[in-house]
């Protein structure tokens, strides 16, 4: 039990901080990708502006010395002279007039005009093509169409360097932070798991002890029947005896599968056998209340690895739920198969009114539906949870469904 609700805490301190490292370095990304857009455009609106000439940059106002060592961020002509760029102009009727690619070195002539009149047919003001943005601006002095396009490479590269860069150190930070939480885990859990391991020792050694009064009640009790005879107070007497043992057996067994320290010698068992054979002890009582044992497509020669005698118990639980709850003149359908790697063993029982609750509360300890599961019925309130001890005790998953509004199923599934 430690080591489960030591995986639980550890599983859900590092399902935490994998979601803030996700969003602190998803953060980091996308604002670096925002900033630097931004100064990729500023810079291509000031060449668009410029139509490619420097000239046409009006210096700063204020002169700095050569030697300034203050940091700040680049002015127009600095940006301008840092770029790579090239420049294509059309006149009205689409014809190229200038093409200018002395800004860079990767593409020609013939190439940039290729790419500008693409451009232009597609009447855009501004995009992307491959690595380059462009804008499409017109000239101030005539009616030229001028496109201009600046290589992003750099803008790719800062993406790439700082994507790489943050995840590198996010699975670094990862690591360490999965050595750090396993290594405190056992402190953190240490009181949880001392009050749960004396809760359940507690339960182990007041079953222990109740059990022995039991025995000794209900051997005076028959004892007083064999030379008074039976009578309605001895009768309940001898009932609730047998019930209280019957309930301290299953906190017993609840409390060893919780410890982990109940029997658990898996063998080959033929499981379509074994459910056969339990099933049958149950037909003659339900013969008698008129409710119909339907034993649907149980496929033959189902071989699981299990406990025997656990397998046994989970029959009997199933099968004692679905007659106490099955309404009279009911049905009660059982069914075995066999899918892939699984083993699926369903129970599907009608009722004249489902419970107003979850089906997944039905599993829970001494729970009891108001409508139908009343002592009456005999039952503990803890079958199902025995149930469902056992078959995670032998690597498998049980659930419960509600269907048509008038059946409840539960479905086990084995590996």
């Amino acid at each position: 039990m430690t080591k489960v609700l030591q995986r639980k805490f550890v599983f859900t301190a590092m399902a935490a901080i994998s979601i803030l490292l996700l969003v602190l370095l998803g953060t980091i990304n996308i604002a670096n990708i925002v900033m630097v857009r931004d100064e990729t455009n500023q810079t291509l609106a000031i060449i668009s502006e410029a139509e490619g000439n420097f000239d046409h940059i009006q210096p700063p106002p204020d002169s700095k010395p050569p030697f300034d060592v203050r940091i700040e961020p680049k002015d127009e002509r600095d940006r301008f002279l840092s770029s790579n760029f090239f420049i294509v102009k059309l006149n009205e009727s689409g014809q190229i007039v200038f093409t200018d690619v002395s800004r860079t070195a990767l593409v020609d002539e013939a190439s940039a005009e290729e790419l500008a009149l693409s451009v232009f047919n597609e009447k855009t003001s501004a995009g992307k093509a491959g690595k380059y943005r462009y804008q499409v601006s017109h000239s101030r002095m005539n009616h030229e169409t001028v496109i201009v396009f600046l290589d992003t490479s750099e803008e790719i590269l800062s993406y790439v360097r700082v994507l790489l860069l943050s995840g590198g150190i996010g699975i670094v930070c990862w690591i360490l932070m999965l050595f750090m939480v396993m290594f405190l885990s056992k402190r953190a859990i240490r009181p949880i798991a001392e009050n749960i391991e004396k809760q359940k020792q507690f339960v182990t050694n007041a079953g222990h002890e109740i059990k022995t009064p039991l025995a000794i009640i209900l051997a005076n009790t028959e004892a007083m029947e064999l030379y008074n005879g039976e009578n309605k107070w001895s009768k309940n007497i001898r009932e609730q005896t047998v019930r209280l043992s019957g309930l301290m057996k299953n906190l017993l067994f609840l409390a060893k599968m919780d410890e982990g320290s109940a029997e658990m010698i898996k063998t080959e068992i033929s499981f379509s056998e074994l459910l056969t054979e339990n099933i049958q002890y149950f037909t003659e009582p339900l013969k008698l209340r008129g409710i119909a044992l339907l034993q649907t497509e149980i496929q033959p020669n189902v071989i699981i690895k299990a406990n025997k005698e656990q397998m046994i118990q989970l029959i009997s639980i199933l099968m004692e739920n679905a007659s106490k709850y099955t309404n009279d003149d009911g049905t009660v359908a059982v069914s075995l198969q066999k899918s892939d790697k699984h083993v699926l063993m369903r129970i599907k029982n009608s009722c004249e009114e489902l419970p107003d609750t979850p089906p997944d509360k039905l599993f829970d300890r001494f729970y009891r539906d108001d409508k139908a599961r009343t002592q009456k019925s005999g039952g503990y309130g803890i079958g199902l949870s025995v149930a469902r001890s056992i078959v995670t005790a032998n690597k498998g998953s049980i659930i419960a469904e509600y269907e048509n509004e008038r059946f409840i199923s539960f479905t086990v599934r084995l590996s």
